[in-house]
């Protein structure tokens, strides 16, 4: 009998939390889910490869168990997979929220912190098609290349702030802590957004959020109207305005009051264009795309509606 679930595991995710969780919930998923496969990895770069064994052998659901490094990874493969093989039944991708962040769980009610509701959660998850964000990395040039991200990609601010995550230990106010600390120190960069084919805004600004989800930064709501599947990406700016400005009004982003703040800007957009005047001295505009660090010339950002089956 063919396998109908495969599991992508990396059981030291979450500072070991992810084996833990597993280890719990193996036994209720194999009651009420039926037959699956377990892949245990520890190198994100293996996913596609587990997921295409897995595909050729006709199983159709993944579920990962993993850190934004895996959870990045597998939204990757499958949205390859189901744009490959589009006339065929598309691959069904379940996330069970390990890490530090767990910000797609959050934005989509799903339980993190018992183990067994999150076992409860996913068995009775129905099949949901999601939109997908992919990002082009220097469109038009030799070195084009493209990835995909699930919740929210951001410019600026939030590529610092992903280094900075990745650097320190894993504790509940990491984000913050790395958010506080980055703004301190950064300098508001200039940026270009186009919308849609329209300027929207040039100047300098310390944040430009791509968000298909809600949340991100282990709680803040930056796009807290955003929905996942609209076909639009919701996009919120915060201004080259003062330190203080922002670290008095962090808070804002926490309980979703910000968009009303001057300092912040948003609109919705299917295509956004993102370039810095830099890029002639060979400047980087640096981001994350759920978590995940990346750099690069200009970047355009392009809603793929509902390429993915998510189970919600």
């Amino acid at each position: 009998m063919t396998a109908t679930t495969l599991i992508i595991l990396n059981p030291h995710a979450g500072s070991g939390r992810a084996g833990e969780i597993w280890r719990e919930i193996e036994p209720t998923l194999w009651a009420h889910m039926g037959e699956m496969i377990v892949a245990v990895t520890e190198n994100a770069d293996e996913v596609a490869r587990h997921v295409e064994k897995a595909y050729a052998v006709g199983v159709r659901r993944v579920i990962a168990l993993g850190g934004d490094g895996t959870n990045h990874a597998l939204v990757n493969a499958l949205a390859h997979f189901n744009q490959q093989y589009a006339g065929d039944s598309p691959m069904i991708y379940g996330n069970i929220p390990v890490g530090t962040g767990r910000d797609w769980a959050r934005g989509q009610g799903m339980p993190f912190t018992d183990p067994m509701s999150i076992a409860r959660w996913i068995i009775n998850a129905t099949p949901t098609p999601t939109d997908v964000g992919k990002v082009s990395f220097n469109p038009g040039s030799a070195d084009q290349s493209h990835e995909y991200f699930l919740n929210i990609a951001s410019a600026g601010l939030g590529g610092e702030v992903a280094k900075r995550v990745n650097r320190m230990p894993k504790r509940s106010w990491t984000f913050l802590e790395a958010t506080i600390r980055t703004v301190i120190g950064y300098r508001p960069q200039p940026f270009e957004v186009t919308v849609d084919g329209q300027e929207w805004y040039e100047g300098d600004a310390y944040v430009v959020a791509v968000a298909n989800g809600t949340t991100f930064g282990h709680g803040m709501k930056i796009a807290p109207e955003a929905r996942t599947s609209d076909g639009l990406f919701d996009v919120i700016l915060v201004k080259g305005v003062s330190r203080l400005t922002v670290l008095t009004a962090l808070r804002r982003v926490y309980n979703a009051t910000h968009l009303t703040h001057p300092g912040v800007l948003s609109i919705r957009g299917r295509e956004i264009a993102i370039r810095s005047p830099r890029r002639q001295s060979g400047g980087l505009i640096e981001m994350e795309l759920d978590g995940e660090f990346s750099a690069a010339r200009d970047v355009v950002f392009s809603v793929q509606p509902k390429l993915l089956n998510i189970l919600l």
